[in-house]
Parts: structure tokens; sequence; C-alpha cells
């Protein structure tokens, strides 16, 4: 529960004017979550963390965008 909690809370975080170390902290941070949710899922297939997951991987992506440049 403390997990899923960490996952939305960081979902919902504003990523402006963050500094370049700051978006390497996040990217690392979503990764790791979406790693552990999934062990989670693995075991359950709850629908519910697919979700979770869905949403943290997009805010990674735009945060790995960004930090690559490609904006």
């Amino acid at each position: 529960m403390i997990l899923i909690n960490k996952a939305l809370e960081f979902e919902k975080r504003r990523m402006t004017k963050m500094s370049t170390s700051d978006r390497v902290s996040a990217s690392r941070e979503a990764k790791s979550l979406v790693l552990r949710i999934n062990e989670i899922y693995k075991k359950t297939r709850d629908p519910y963390l697919m979700d979770i997951m869905k949403l943290v991987t997009q805010k990674k992506r735009k945060i790995d965008k960004r930090l690559k440049g490609l904006i």
C-alpha cells in the first residue's frame, strides 16, 4: 500500500523547472517504483497495479526525453 501511494505521489509531482540532477534522480526513482510494482503484479495480476505502472512509465518517458534533449 505504501508503494502504491509513493507511485501516485510521484505521478502527481510537478516536473517544471527541475535541474538535470533532479531529472536524473526522478528517472531513477520512477524505474525503481515500476520494478517493485511489477514484482507484485507478477504474483497478483491486479489490473490496478498495471494502470499505476503505466502512469509512472509515461511520466518517466517524458523525463527521459527531456534529459536526452529531444524537446
